[in-house]
């Protein structure tokens, strides 16, 4: 009886529990019948079974038979040729087997599986799919009447998942053991676990001559019956390569010529035919490299063809085809077993080849080019002695040979084991580390193979098998590819999947012969995407599938042919799409029929190659995960473009990692669907005042690679312990906050007060520590306060008793009295000429405000004592001084020691001023101990930040415009800016878009406006500004100046107001004329003419009262209009005395000086031109003015006296200059700063008095003067 009717009843009867009631006993009566019809209908569809009798394994088929009757496992070894393949299914069946169920086949590959079953259905003469069929992925070639069954190793595997005990066979032949596949493998164990459950089952392993005892140990010394090739002798000649390793690979081409000489030498001496050459090689690029170098070292009747698994069927078919003269291929280990190339009597065995290892550490598939191992070397060899004794040429020695290994590792110990552990999970064989493999696989494989499946979510982190693994496990494709279907119906782009992961499940069916490859590329050039190499893909498929509905098959296989596709590839392609398409139908996953977005698209291909993402790291290179840096595979599209993000279907390592298969992405698509193999590292959290809430960042990375580099994320949810903390401390304690809680204002206003005394005096021992407030609020908040609305949310509802609980007391906050006199040492402002300077302090040496700032607005930045500054607070100027004494070259500074000592007596009798501190301080030190200081011992002494202003500027609302401690660079540098500012304030009295006028248009002219400028009270004094011959409205700092401008201004529209009055008046000034002759070296006519109305204006009208409105003016005007022309001709009458004598002065200074008399007539000449120049008449008060003539007559008799009185003129040029000296500079000072001293101009007249005094005193002075008297009058000065 079949076995699957016996395992049928078994099950039954279990069901039952051993009782089967009445309809149970009915359904097992029914398949006993069916299973003996069954039974006896296969047993007369066994064939007449005939072996042919030149294959060598004929010899040994009844050892293979009686084998079969006394033992469950039969091991058969024997070399290509043996014809073990093909007829020990016909054995099998000759032995009664293939009755009770199928005899299984498999086969490594699916194009043998076609091929055997073809020619053992041949030799029963039938055809396949009758009692010899076959089934590879997604084909499935059987009937009901089949006995025997060749499939692929890996539909076995898949029929392990509902077939646990394997009852539809009665027989098994695992052909091709020694290749050691994975399924091979996977395949043995559980065979082997399946024995004692399956005693009716014969399992044949076949094999070539390697690891026969191995096998034969692993299933309990099962016999081994070897079969002997047809094969000639093969003599081994060693030719090894000269040179160092690394360099060796380099010499392959003239070892390989060398070889083929020798070839030469041997067929001429012995009479032979030229013989055809197998040369293995590592890979492409060598064969093409070799292929070049053959072709250039003229060999005669001779054809080179390349052969690997890449190259179309046509171009792989031509090994088979026959030919005139040498033929040499140039072949990868394909030629090894997998295809037997005919005719071959010489192979050259350069002992390299590309063998697949999986990296667990960089999870990358590496194909380095190694050593192949004796048994691999064997087999090369033995691929000439088919046809005659043969020549085997190894490019390397025999020491090498027999140092290497007897085995190619097994694919289990160099690949990732995903597949084969969601096989066994979903098959529940257990723990793949339990399981009985023939050689056990690395713990690191296993655990590999475990974290793709989580990464895939195939399996949870406890290693259990998920829901989705189940759906996965159900779709025969590699994990990977099943996730991405399994994703390509949640994303509504499963169609779009399924033509990619068909295509990527077939060999690339673009063709690219070596001979035509700029053709190819154009033909192939519509298909390309320079985004993605999977749309390539869809493209191709896309043109095929539009023009096969079209075309006839002939016509789509021209088409083909045209655009290089490989027609049968494409037609592997839709068949593989088919069986797909009713996979996922059969798992219930929705096809979408709307064409899928790139991003759909690519989602769901992201979601199974998690681990092959990548970002541009540099140039061409990137960086993937797991910190492996890859290049692009320079065959894509895709590496043209270089995006900033991509995903590879692979990642291989050959002579350098390449990425493969690429497609552009973007980094926010992975952590939706990386989200539980991701790494989250939340760092950085800070207070936000905006958000009110304590923020971190997220960085999300996968296997190393980040992917979210820098997140801004609410840091309660990660960490509400530390947000709350974190809360405390910047919300609450340092006050960066705003909320409307009455006890933190309070709470507030007593820190700052606190932290405002220890800026002032420069200590940190006044305010409890950060840790004490932050403690005090702590114990007072519930742990649920988190964030800002937390906070708002919980105060609200506090009793009034309990918000004064959470104020804070002096006690809270103190840890000492504070001291003295605080406010007295450190003001709050400064006080100067009427203004109030804010001043803030800072206590942090490395800050750029450290020390005191006092800040102005950018309008009255003119304003700013410029000396007054360098005296900072009472507070901090004992301390300068101090420093700036030490600070004395050594010579002098021993004069003040101890230094506090005579710092403290000095500052006894020194006041804060507009002059220099050091000028005043060396006073003082000189007055006590008579050492006088030169001025330049000050300059170089480098001062602490912090004992010097720091200046603020600030605009309207207050924005720092300028900051730093040299007040003179700052006013020099916002010059232009500080006037256009001072222009454009106040906004009342004359109004700042007054335009300028030639008559009273201002309106009224208030002496003086406030106004609120950067923070501070600013008061402003209006005036008039004469423009020549308009007037316009201008505001000063000083009311003085305010005074003097305005008088000028006004005394401009009263000029105007004469109009045609004054027009020639020169002419009726009889005095002008000459007066204008004698002005002509220093001015024009016109000047003077202007400048003699103006004051004379200015002296008559203004000497009383400045009008501030236009009825005032109005009034003015009648009031002196009728006696100005008499007052007029007596100005002009004086100026011309004045003129005249000052032109007879400046012809005695001219001729020959004689050197004695230089420096006193140099004086001369300016004093000179210190009372006549342009504009000298407004500039001089008219009381002064009067006194010219006297002050011109001491000039002509100190020029008579000079000669006679050289000591007296040296006497006072020495004492003289000092005093003028000052003059110039506080001048200089307030004309800068546009103010106005009237005790500054009273000293500048006093000094021509003291000249009259010194040198005529017969003339007489207006006022007493003595150089005491000078010093006097200048302690009166502004500073």
């Amino acid at each position: 009886m079949p076995q699957r009717y016996v395992a049928r009843i078994k099950k039954q009867l279990a069901r039952s529990k051993g009782r089967p009631g009445e309809a149970d006993r009915a359904k097992i009566l029914r398949w006993l019948e069916e299973g003996e019809a069954d039974y006896q209908r296969r047993v007369d569809l066994r064939p007449r079974i005939e072996y042919p009798p030149e294959l060598p394994v004929s010899e040994r088929v009844a050892d293979i038979r009686e084998a079969l009757d006394h033992h469950q496992v039969v091991i058969v070894a024997g070399e290509t040729g043996s014809g073990k393949t093909t007829q020990i299914p016909k054995i099998c069946l000759e032995a009664g087997r293939g009755t009770r169920g199928l005899i299984g086949h498999t086969q490594p590959r699916r194009l043998a599986a076609r091929s055997v079953s073809s020619r053992i259905a041949e030799e029963i003469g039938e055809q396949v799919g009758q009692r010899v069929g076959y089934q590879v992925r997604f084909t499935d070639n059987t009937s009901a009447d089949s006995l025997i069954k060749v499939m692929t190793d890996g539909i076995l595997l898949s029929e392990i998942q509902h077939d646990r005990f394997l009852d539809r066979y009665d027989t098994l032949i695992i052909d091709e053991a020694h290749e050691r596949s994975l399924n091979i493998d996977f395949l043995l164990g559980y065979l082997r676990n399946l024995l004692s459950k399956r005693p009716d089952l014969k399992i044949v392993i076949t094999s070539a001559t390697i690891e026969v005892d191995r096998f034969s140990a692993f299933f309990s010394d099962a016999p081994v019956i070897e079969v002997s090739g047809r094969t000639y002798p093969v003599e081994v000649r060693y030719r090894p390569l000269v040179g160092e390793d690394d360099d060796k690979d380099q010499g392959w081409s003239d070892g390989v010529v060398e070889a083929l000489e020798e070839i030469e030498a041997h067929e001429r001496s012995s009479g032979q035919r030229p013989g055809d050459v197998l040369v293995f090689l590592p890979g492409e690029r060598e064969i093409r490299e070799m292929s070049k170098a053959l072709r250039h070292a003229d060999l005669r009747h001779t054809e080179v063809l390349p052969l690997y698994s890449r190259l179309s069927a046509r171009e792989q078919n031509r090994i088979f085809q026959g030919h005139a003269g040498r033929r040499i291929v140039l072949s990868t280990n394909v030629a090894e077993t997998s295809l037997t190339v005919p005719g071959i009597r010489y192979v050259i065995d350069t002992g390299v080849a590309r063998i697949s290892r999986y990296s667990v550490r960089s999870k990358i598939q590496r194909l380095p080019v190694e050593p192949i191992s004796q048994a691999s070397a064997n087999q090369r060899k033995g691929r000439c002695g088919r046809v005659a004794p043969g020549i085997c040429f190894r490019l390397y020695d025999e020491a090498d040979f027999l140092s290497r290994p007897e085995y190619t590792d097994p694919e289990i110990l160099r690949t990732n084991l995903a597949s084969v552990i969601l096989q066994m999970a979903v098959s529940g064989l257990g723990d793949i580390r339990n399981f009985p493999f023939l050689e056990a696989p690395d713990n690191r494989l296993v655990n590999d193979g475990y974290k793709l499946l989580e990464e895939l979510g195939a399996v949870n982190p406890k290693r259990q098998l998920t829901k989705l693994g189940r759906t996965m496990a159900r779709l025969p494709v590699d994990p990977r590819l099943a996730r991405m279907l399994v994703a390509g119906a949640e994303q509504g782009s499963l169609a779009e999947v399924l033509v990619v992961i068909a295509g990527l499940s077939v060999q690339d069916p673009r063709e690219r012969p070596q001979d035509k490859q700029q053709a190819a590329d154009q033909a192939h050039a519509p298909f390309n995407d320079k985004e993605s190499d999977f749309v390539t893909l869809l493209n191709i498929w896309n043109v095929y599938e539009e023009q096969r509905q079209d075309l006839s098959q002939n016509q789509l296989r021209r088409l083909c042919q045209k655009s290089f596709l490989s027609y049968m590839r494409m037609r592997e392609w839709r068949d593989v799409h088919r069986q797909l398409t009713l996979l996922c139908r059969d798992q219930k996953l929705p096809v979408n029929t709307r064409t899928a977005s790139y991003e759909a698209l690519h989602k769901a291909i992201l979601s199974g190659l998690l681990g092959q993402v990548a970002t541009k790291y540099e140039k061409r290179e990137y960086l993937a995960t797991r910190n492996r840096k890859v290049m692009l595979f320079p065959g894509s599209k895709v590496a043209k473009t270089t995006p900033k993000w991509i995903v590879a279907a692979e990642i291989v390592e050959t002579s350098r990692v390449f990425a493969r298969m690429l497609a552009r992405i973007e980094p926010e698509w992975v952590e939706p669907l990386a989200g539980h193999v991701v790494k989250r590292h939340y760092f950085e959290p800070h207070w936000e005042r905006k958000r009110a809430q304590v923020v971190g960042y997220e960085k999300v990375s996968l296997y190393g690679l980040d992917i979210v580099p820098r997140r801004r994320i609410g840091y309660a949810k990660v960490d509400p312990a530390e947000a709350r903390q974190l809360y405390i401390r910047r919300a609450l304690v340092e006050g960066d906050y705003s909320t409307r809680a009455p006890f933190i204002r309070h709470n507030r206003e007593m820190l700052d007060t606190v932290e405002g005394m220890e800026r002032k005096s420069r200590r940190r021992d006044l305010l409890v520590d950060e840790e004490t407030l932050v403690a005090f609020y702590h114990e007072r908040l519930p742990d649920s306060v988190v964030s800002g609305q937390h906070f708002e949310t919980w105060w609200k509802e506090l009793s009034a008793s309990e918000i004064k609980a959470l104020e804070l007391t002096e006690a809270d906050i103190l840890q000492r009295d504070p001291d003295a006199g605080l406010e007295t040492e450190y003001p709050d402002e400064l006080q100067w000429e009427g203004v109030h300077y804010p001043l803030s302090y800072q206590f942090e040496p490395t800050s750029q405000d450290d020390g005191v700032t006092l800040q102005v607005p950018l309008m009255a930045l003119k304003q700013v004592p410029a000396h007054r500054v360098d005296w900072l607070v009472p507070g901090l100027l004992r301390e300068k001084c101090i420093h700036l004494v030490k600070g004395l070259p050594k010579a002098i500074r021993r004069n003040f020691v101890p230094v506090p000592d005579f710092v403290d007596a000095a500052l006894a009798n020194m006041t804060p001023s507009n002059e220099p501190l050091t000028e005043k301080l060396a006073d003082q030190l000189r007055r006590m101990t008579g050492v006088r200081i030169d001025p330049e011992a000050w300059q170089g002494i480098e001062l602490p930040a912090h004992l010097q202003m720091n200046i603020r500027v600030v605009d309207d609302q207050g924005g720092k415009l300028a900051e730093g401690r040299d007040v003179t660079d700052i006013q020099s540098r916002l010059e232009g800016r500080a006037e256009e500012a001072l222009s454009q304030a106040p906004e009342t009295g004359p109004t700042k878009d007054s335009e300028p006028a030639e008559h009273w248009a201002f309106g009224s002219l208030p002496e003086s406006v406030d106004t609120e400028k950067g923070g501070m009270r600013v008061r402003v004094y209006p005036a008039l500004e004469d423009l020549g011959r308009q007037v316009r409205p201008i505001r000063c700092l000083d009311p003085l100046t305010s005074r003097r401008v305005t008088e000028r201004g006004v005394a401009r529209l009263i000029v105007n107001r004469f109009g045609s009055t004054l027009d020639g008046i020169e002419r009726k000034l009889p005095e002008f004329k000459s007066a204008a002759l004698l002005f002509a070296p220093v001015g024009k006519a016109e000047s003077l003419r202007d400048d003699l109305l103006i004051s004379s204006v200015i002296d008559h009208f203004l000497a009383e009262s400045l009008p501030r409105d236009k009825a005032a003016f109005d009034t003015l005007f009648d009031a002196h209009r009728g006696d100005f022309i008499p007052y007029l001709e007596e100005r002009t009458r004086l100026v011309h005395a004045i003129l005249k004598t000052y032109n007879g002065l400046m012809k005695q200074l001219k001729g020959k000086i004689p050197l004695a008399l230089a420096n006193s007539m140099a004086d001369v000449k300016f004093q000179l031109s210190q009372l006549i120049y342009p504009g000298f008449l407004v500039a001089t008060p008219g009381e002064w003015l009067a006194h010219f003539p006297r002050y011109l007559d001491a000039v002509e008799v100190r020029l008579e006296k000079m000669p006679r009185e050289m000591g007296r003129e040296r006497t006072f040029l020495h004492e003289f200059e000092g005093l003028w000296s000052r003059y110039a500079k506080r001048r200089d000072a307030h004309e800068k700063q546009r103010l106005s001293d009237p005790e500054l101009l009273r000293y500048r007249w006093m000094l021509e008095e003291y000249r009259v005094s010194f040198f005529a005193q017969q003339l007489g002075t207006a006022t007493t003067v003595s150089v005491q008297r000078l010093d006097r009058q200048w302690e009166k000065v502004s500073t």
